[in-house]
């Protein structure tokens, strides 16, 4: 039987993306983005819960982070879980999960307009689209939904 692992997220970008290297020169960007979640208890009282989420994005999609991502940006992320399982310095069991954008199944759509941390644009993940070039001008055609 067939599994499907895939997350859609439309958030806001925490931090400024970490920009890493492979070995290889290969771009790998690290960011978090919060979702927020607002409804009204029995009480009549509104209540509000914001989720972060870690974001891993590799590739041409890291390059296009590193050009035009940045805290306060809205972003729409499609992707896979991962979960890291490692040891603290204690040698404690601990667990971090991760969005990965990468593979032709991915995508990161930047999403607002030019006030609201730069230009809109798209970023197909990592199945080997390219970044948007440096003359484009992004229109709300370029936003999914």
């Amino acid at each position: 039987m067939a599994s499907v692992n895939k997350v859609i997220l439309v958030g806001n970008v925490g931090r400024d993306p970490e920009i890493r290297y492979t070995q290889g020169g290969d771009p790998i960007a690290n960011f978090s983005i919060a979702t927020n979640e607002a409804w009204t208890d029995r009480s009549g009282q509104k209540q509000e819960h914001t989720e972060w989420h870690n974001i891993e994005v590799f590739g041409k999609t890291a390059q296009v982070v590193r050009d035009y991502v940045s805290k306060g940006r809205q972003v729409y992320i499609e992707g896979t879980i991962r979960t890291n399982e490692y040891k603290d310095k204690d040698s404690n069991p601990r667990k971090s999960v991760r969005v990965r954008v990468s593979g032709p199944n991915s995508r990161l759509v930047l999403l607002g307009g030019r006030g609201e941390g730069g230009g809109g644009g798209r970023a197909q993940g990592g199945g080997g689209e390219a970044p948007p070039p440096d003359d484009f001008q992004p229109s709300d055609d370029d936003v999914p939904f």
